[in-house]
């Protein structure tokens, strides 16, 4: 109720200038004590435990700097980045809209951070040792003027591994021109094949983070890629470079279309990998979640876990926290003793 009564005046400011001041605010809160995993909720994925299956997708921490202290909005794990090896500006500003009538958001940031050198200093100071505090991954991917990307993502694997509980390679963004070309079977071959060799002997789990815009034969490409170098899991899915019809007034914006109109779309993409994987690589969903029954259909379709970004604009920083309630809630209607349970029983 408090942020229903607050957004009004917080969609007064430009979308880019209140994200970051969500961020100051967030630096600002005491970090919350370890969540406790919830005996219902709690799941292993790729040999970590979350306390629950509703994280925060990549993109609003991009620099990691309150990535540690998202488990105190109810969030089971979170996700930061995306870094890359150098510091990019990204895309000239405005880059980020509101699309209040749709309930939606299109941004073309175009990896924007300050470089994975900054970045590691700064998650080192409050991620020694992994694995004791909260869940934390961290999502690399490549420079704009990079010779060569695939180095660009081992160098991530380099850097970034000794501080991550998984790595995301995301290989999905539609900002960076040319960059889902590393969907192709061929370039993903390479890519996973640098990757998985650069993690070395602490085998930090990797993550493989897709596009919804995908054709059947790339779906395919896609999953029989991932069982060849054993990827350790896999996201399904980025923003869509499609448009669907849309209310809003930023409507003609260029970029990734994230939030509500995602939902189908992002929904039918993970089950067209469940369908292909079954449980042999486990699938975290993202797009359109903003309640606990779309999570809970998305776990029913396959997920193991979700994750959600852009329903925090509109529905406030303790959404997390009202989605686990409900999940239960869902849970006990339905007699499920774990949430393990529900995964795929749809399909």
């Amino acid at each position: 109720m408090f942020y229903r009564l607050l957004r009004p005046l917080i969609f007064t400011l430009e979308a880019e200038r209140a994200h970051n001041l969500s961020i100051a605010a967030l630096r600002m809160m005491p970090t919350a004590a370890p969540l406790n995993p919830d005996p219902l909720l709690q799941s292993e994925v790729a040999g970590i435990c979350f306390p629950n299956p509703v994280g925060l997708a990549a993109g609003y921490d991009k620099d990691g700097r309150v990535a540690h202290k998202m488990h105190g909005l109810g969030f089971g794990f979170a996700e930061l980045g995306t870094l890359t090896p150098l510091a990019q500006p990204g895309n000239p500003q405005p880059r980020l809209f509101r699309l209040a009538e749709d309930r939606a958001v299109i941004n073309r940031f175009g990896f924007n951070n300050g470089g994975q050198g900054a970045a590691a200093d700064r998650i080192a100071r409050y991620r020694r040792p992994v694995g004791k505090g909260p869940v934390i991954g961290i999502n690399i991917g490549a420079n704009k003027d990079a010779a060569d990307r695939i180095a660009d993502y081992v160098t991530g694997v380099r850097v970034m591994a000794p501080l991550a509980d998984y790595l995301t390679v995301n290989i999905s963004s539609p900002n960076t021109p040319g960059l889902r070309a590393l969907q192709d079977r061929s370039a993903l071959d390479a890519l996973l094949s640098a990757v998985m060799s650069a993690r070395g002997a602490d085998r930090t789990p990797i993550f493989l983070k897709v596009a919804p815009d995908l054709e059947p034969a790339d779906v395919e490409d896609i999953a029989m890629a991932c069982l060849d170098h054993q990827v350790d899991a896999l996201i399904v899915s980025n923003t869509t470079i499609s448009r669907p019809a849309l209310r809003s007034a930023h409507a003609a914006e260029t970029g990734g279309l994230s939030g509500a109109p995602l939902l189908d779309l992002s929904h039918q993409r993970l089950r067209d990998f469940h369908r292909l994987l079954g449980s042999r690589v486990p699938l975290i969903g993202v797009g359109g979640i903003a309640t606990a029954t779309q999570a809970y259909q998305r776990i029913r379709a396959g997920a193991s876990l979700v994750q959600l970004y852009s329903a925090l604009v509109y529905e406030g920083p303790y959404l997390a926290r009202r989605i686990n309630k409900g999940l239960k809630h869902l849970m006990a209607r339905d007699g499920v003793k774990n949430i393990t349970d529900l995964i795929g029983v749809d399909t």
